[in-house]
């Protein structure tokens, strides 16, 4: 966690503790909401990141080379509006692979129709590969990332899917 989400969910804290003393019930729900549904995006983007580092990592033991980087407060369009997270780029020769992940932060970045969170799984140079995530709430509460801007299509993605951009991007074209 940044520095700056780090004193953001300090702000909403205290917010939600004055909301709370002062009766404003109303606001107090909206920020527990808000904490509550920060905490599943923050899930789902860290697994996301993760699973990828981890896939790289495996595939750079068995002598693979993929160069690993990673950049917190990255901004980045998904649809309409701007999302703001985190990127991992793992780069094979040639070959990229960019994993862009994030949600709006304020409201002239716009929203995330339907869903929590927004990624990009974008392979340079090969549109076709490249994929648009949502995170969305799963009927039991975790976070689920699917396919497509605005989960139409609703296939969700497991590590086997991951394995497949690995796969990908160490394709000798």
């Amino acid at each position: 966690m940044s520095e700056l989400d780090e004193a953001w969910a300090l702000a909403l804290a205290e917010a939600e503790s004055r909301a709370r003393f002062s009766g404003r019930w109303d606001i107090a729900a909206y920020l527990t909401l808000r904490k509550s549904n920060d905490l599943l995006r923050t899930t789902g983007i860290d697994w996301l990141i993760s699973t990828f580092e981890s896939l790289a990592a495996q595939a750079n033991r068995r002598g693979a080379s993929i160069q690993i980087s990673k950049e917190d407060n990255h901004r980045f369009r998904a649809g309409n509006s701007t999302m703001v997270g985190r990127v991992l780029i793992l780069r094979f020769g040639v070959r990229q692979l960019s994993v862009e992940a994030g949600w709006p932060r304020t409201p002239r970045d716009g929203v995330v129709r339907g869903g929590l969170a927004s990624a990009n799984l974008r392979h340079l140079g090969i549109i076709s590969a490249s994929e648009a995530l949502q995170l969305v709430q799963s009927q039991q509460g975790a976070p689920t990332w699917v396919v497509g801007e605005k989960g139409e299509g609703q296939a969700e993605i497991r590590e086997r899917n991951l394995r497949k951009h690995i796969a990908t991007l160490l394709a000798s074209g």
